[in-house]
């Protein structure tokens, strides 16, 4: 499973396309980091969790884009015709799919680091700032959830079409323009640089309410038991063959 796991790695990031999602995340990284990070968000620091989680939310729609783009190198119609061997193997047909969806999310968790890494260099350029700790919440809040659930939707979804990826994948932006409910703030962006200014203060300490919490938690396990149902999908597809 390993060689399996070390080869779809290596399938995945080394390829022009991940050299080109990389060059694009570290050109719009900058881009945000130098015209908006940088005056800071809703009266805040630039290196506040406020305006380093307005940030991500910004990157995430092209880390999304890039985790289901992953998956396309295990949808599509030629990866569908390799399956038909991979089904006749010795190793069980999930564990190709657990070491391919472990590829997908090692894929998924550079793109995220470097987008980390290039607002370390940023802070540390600019400003001599470097206190990760007070950032480690707001990282989390925003990424993982919707890294996760892009996997474990897009896993399903191309499984079902290969298409439907790429409709999937304008999730983010179609949630950039709509009016949704202040729970699902960070999906349009507005969570990190409105509430800010409810709060008392002109830079107000972070913190998030129950109901953010409860939808970001909501998603990650959903993306969790997506995942699972597609690994239970494989296992009904051995025992019919």
């Amino acid at each position: 499973m390993r060689k399996v796991m070390r080869y779809e790695c290596k399938r995945l990031l080394w390829n022009r396309f991940f050299v080109g999602l990389v060059l694009v995340l570290l050109f719009y990284g900058w881009q945000v980091l130098g015209g908006t990070t940088i005056l800071g968000v809703a009266h805040t620091a630039p290196f506040s969790p406020w305006s380093f989680g307005d940030y991500l939310g910004r990157m995430t729609p092209l880390l999304w884009v890039g985790v289901l783009f992953f998956l396309t190198f295990f949808t599509s119609p030629k990866a569908r015709r390799v399956a038909s061997l991979t089904d006749a193997a010795p190793m069980p047909p999930h564990r190709y799919a657990l070491a391919r969806c472990a590829a997908a999310l090692t894929g998924s968790a550079l793109l995220a680091l470097i987008c980390l890494a290039q607002a370390a260099v940023f802070y540390w350029r600019y400003f001599g700032w470097c206190g990760w700790g007070e950032l480690l919440l707001p990282a989390v809040l925003t990424l993982l959830p919707a890294l996760i659930f892009a996997l474990g939707s897009g896993w399903l979804l191309g499984r079902w079409r290969p298409w439907a990826l790429y409709v999937w994948m304008l999730v983010p932006f179609v949630c950039m323009v709509l009016p949704l409910p202040e729970a699902l703030g960070i999906w349009n962006g507005q969570f990190f640089s409105r509430y800010p200014l409810t709060l008392q203060g002109l830079d107000p300490a972070f913190s998030v309410p129950l109901p953010v919490v409860l939808c970001q938690c909501v998603l990650l396990a959903a993306g969790l038991v997506l995942l699972g149902l597609a690994g239970r999908e494989n296992k009904r597809r051995r025992g019919e063959g």
